[in-house]
This record gives C-alpha cells, sequence and structure tokens, in this order.
C-alpha cells in the first residue's frame, strides 16, 4: 500500500511540473521575441529613410 503512495505523489508531482515548464518556455520564448523586435523592429512600420 505504500508503494501506490508514492506512485500517486511522483504522478501528482509528474502532472504539476508540465504546466510549469510550459508557461517557463511560453515566457522565455515570448521575452526573446519582443527583445528581438525591440532591437530589430518590422521595416513594415518603420521604414528605412
Amino acid at each position: 500500500m505504500q508503494t501506490q503512495n508514492k506512485q500517486k505523489a511522483y504522478f501528482l508531482r509528474y502532472l504539476s511540473l508540465g504546466p510549469v515548464l510550459a508557461v517557463l518556455a511560453i515566457s522565455v520564448a515570448f521575452s526573446t521575441w519582443a527583445i528581438f523586435n525591440y532591437f530589430f523592429p518590422d521595416l513594415l512600420f518603420h521604414p528605412l529613410p
């Protein structure tokens, strides 16, 4: 019975880790995109003279 409780605890830890990693990955991707667009803006909205 003890091993079944451990398995449930590990499974809940696995389920809670996935969304956390997803949010972190999306945050890093969006931050990288925002910083890149800050330094190299789209030329459609900032045309060269």
